[in-house]
């Protein structure tokens, strides 16, 4: 009997400065492109806002400044040359990015894109962290609710070469309505890109938990709804804020398959056994035959909203 298999690679690259220009991002995204693709790999994953400094981390007071972050489509004049090496090498990829819309809507959004350089599936980040106004005495901000919408595209997937792929955006890998709405959709393989401090300035006992808590979201998630995640960081001190690494390949087990070991421009790359879902879901976490919602007690307090990243 055949396995069903795909060679998945996460791309982590490191800080991104405000001094970079996107030619100059592009081409590194370009370079990680290309070692995947003679690792052969056939679908990348970059982190999340991959094309710029992750700038919600402070306060833009210039207009023209702040929408020189934001892309209007896919491709762009600017990430031109990344759709067109992806055709040429004949690898997928997905991509994070701020998104501008042309009714001048804003999004943390993620793009997969396939080997032909076409936009297939789009997803918007859902659980935004952080704050809509500067918190003073922070070393740091994360003013993602200022910047962007809550995403209203729900969580969908998409079908590419026989496999059930969903996207998720950083803050979202920590709740696990995102796994369960993506997996009861079929979703085999979560492909997410994320942008997370080292530290919190105001959980500050958790600083210590940062990577033990990041893999463990994504470990979790991954086991206790039989699929594979491909989790790709930005990590390096951008700007003053130091993010973590840890860019990570997980089977639907829960074990780490693969891990980033620096903080800088990292390839990640695994051959994935895609039917280990399918025997999961079959023998551990058949939905269908123990699930059952309908018995769960309704939740009659929500819990207290936290604003952790």
């Amino acid at each position: 009997m055949t396995t069903r298999s795909l060679t998945v690679a996460a791309a982590q690259l490191g800080p991104v400065p405000k001094s970079a220009s996107r030619p100059d991002t592009l081409a590194r995204l370009i370079k990680l492109l290309e070692a995947a693709a003679t690792e052969g790999a056939q679908l990348v994953v970059f982190p999340e806002a991959a094309l710029t400094p992750f700038f919600p981390h402070w306060l833009v007071d210039d207009d023209n400044e702040l929408l020189s972050y934001y892309e209007q489509s896919l491709p762009s004049p600017d990430t031109r040359e990344l759709f067109d090496a992806a055709r040429e090498l004949r690898v997928a990829f997905v991509l994070g990015y701020a998104e501008r819309t042309d009714d001048d809507r804003y999004f943390n959004t993620a793009a997969l894109v396939d080997e032909t350089g076409d936009v297939i599936h789009r997803y918007r980040k859902i659980h935004l962290p952080g704050f809509q106004s500067v918190q003073d005495g922070a070393p740091f901000q994360n003013l993602e609710k200022r910047y962007f919408e809550v995403g209203d595209l729900g969580f969908g997937v998409q079908s590419w070469r026989n496999t059930t792929i969903g996207l998720a955006i950083c803050n979202d890998r920590r709740w696990a309505e995102t796994y369960r709405v993506l997996a009861l959709k079929g979703a085999e393989l979560v492909c997410l890109g994320y942008n997370t401090p080292a530290s919190t300035p105001h959980l500050t006992e958790s600083n210590d938990l940062t990577d033990f808590q990041n893999h463990l979201s994504m470990q979790a998630g991954a086991y206790q709804n039989s699929m594979w995640v491909v989790g790709t960081a930005k990590a390096g001190i951008e700007e003053g804020v130091a993010q973590i690494g840890g860019s990570v390949i997980i089977a639907p087990s829960g074990e780490i398959i693969a891990t980033a070991r620096t903080l800088g421009d990292e390839l990640v790359t695994a051959e994935i056994d895609l039917d280990m879902v399918m025997r999961y879901r079959r023998d551990v976490f058949n939905f269908e035959q123990h699930r059952r919602p309908e018995h769960y007690k309704s939740i009659t307090e929500p819990h207290p909203r936290g604003n952790t990243r």
